[in-house]
């Protein structure tokens, strides 16, 4: 007898690893099934440069998810990073010609109409997601069925991807022998996971920090207001230590993993670490403190990068509840306290707890986004069990 369970399937094909999370959709919720992780290669800057070697990555992660679900899968839902990620608002609008009732298929309608905008070459729209709606000029509706009007407009904001590699990660998907079912940009996935709707009414951002880029999307009103991407990310913060250390980067990742901290004063600065030598020189000794100095300069780079594109969008001083960080780099100890005093707000980690049967194991920032990734997953599988529901304004996500 076939298999008649639904599975959600979330694949974050990182930089520095590829992670798989296999979960079982039961009851409008979501069960923890399997999970594979396997070292990333094939990526330089933030770009892939070895579609191949992907492609052997996924397949390795997912067959590990598969051993421990029991279970083979066929189609993913994928998140989307990197430098060639940008974000820009833009309007629709649709006239009826006399005031009429508003219905689904003219919202549909007048948000792909905002959608139909003019693009550099090379650029494909990853994600088409609603603010709000404006009927007869009356402004600020979230849901505007069942409304009398002769006129809707629609704002909108667009996730915009590199074709080319969107088409690479696309592509090595498929050879991996999976479907693609949806490609998302990787903050708004951990979203999903790590912020409530109240959050997103209030004004939250969610910082992703990566191996070799950080992505950020910014809600208010709970919708999606901006999003962008910055080119510093966890690499950044071990070639630090490996240039001014002069050691090796498999050294400098062990001394940041060990004794690395991102705010001089959360540690003791007066211990003495050996270092060792790099081209067969001899070891010798430093202080911590020297290692956080490194590490406190990267980091307070990076967030008043963040700060000032938060700016440049509209959005200092909004975020009323904060930031949430995830990410392998949202690992390091003192990122929250430099987020905090750079942001000028709230900061706490985004944990992926909310999936039943989470293993504690996993309970880090570093799951958050593939765990985003499946609960989207298992929210377009239980949307096409029910196409008669209309979505909330967060979920209406289009191609």
């Amino acid at each position: 007898m076939a298999d008649k369970k639904n599975y959600a399937v979330g694949l974050d094909v990182g930089s520095a690893w590829t992670r798989c999370l296999i979960t079982e959709v039961v009851d409008g919720g979501l069960e923890f099934r399997g999970h594979g992780v396997f070292e990333s290669k094939g990526w330089v800057k933030g770009r892939v440069s070895d579609q191949k070697a992907l492609t052997d990555s996924i397949r390795w992660a997912v067959q590990m998810a598969e051993c421990q679900a029991l279970i083979s899968v066929s189609g993913v839902v994928a998140g989307i990073g990197g430098s060639g990620i940008d974000g820009m608002t833009s309007r629709g609008v649709y006239e009826f010609g006399r005031p009429r009732q508003i219905e689904p298929a003219d919202m549909s309608y007048v948000i792909k109409q905002a959608a139909e905008v003019k693009m550099e070459h090379d650029r494909l729209i990853l994600q088409v997601c609603p603010q709000d709606f404006i009927g007869d000029g009356r402004a600020h509706i979230r849901n505007p069925k069942g409304m009398s009007a002769s006129r809707l407009e629609a704002h909108v904001h667009l996730i915009t991807a590199s074709d080319q590699e969107h088409s690479v990660i696309q592509n090595a998907v498929h050879e991996a022998h999976l479907a693609l079912d949806e490609s998302i940009f990787e903050p708004v996935a951990a979203a999903y996971c790590a912020t409530t709707e109240a959050d997103r009414e209030h004004g939250i951002g969610v910082i992703d920090i990566g191996a070799q880029s950080t992505e950020v999307a910014l809600y208010e009103g709970e919708a999606l207001v901006g999003s962008f991407s910055v080119g510093i990310g966890g690499d950044h913060f071990t070639k630090d230590l490996a240039y001014y250390l002069t050691s090796s980067r498999e050294d400098a990742q062990l001394l940041k993993e060990e004794f690395g901290c991102a705010l001089l004063g959360l540690s003791s600065g007066h211990t003495l670490i050996e270092v060792p030598g790099a081209d067969g020189r001899e070891p010798r000794e430093i202080s911590r403190w020297q290692i956080v100095e490194i590490l406190e300069a990267r980091a307070e780079q990076l967030f008043q990068v963040i700060r000032k594109e938060i700016g440049r969008l509209g959005m200092d001083g909004n975020l009323q509840e904060g930031v949430v960080l995830t990410g392998g780099g949202a690992k390091l100890p003192g990122m929250l306290d430099i987020a905090e005093r750079e942001l000028n707000c709230p900061s706490r980690n985004g944990l992926p707890d909310a999936i039943n049967n989470w293993p504690d194991e996993l309970l880090s920032p570093d799951w958050t986004t593939v765990a985003g990734l499946a609960m989207y997953a298992g929210r377009l599988k239980m949307r096409r069990e029910d196409k008669r529901r209309t979505p909330r304004l967060l979920n209406l996500v289009l191609r």
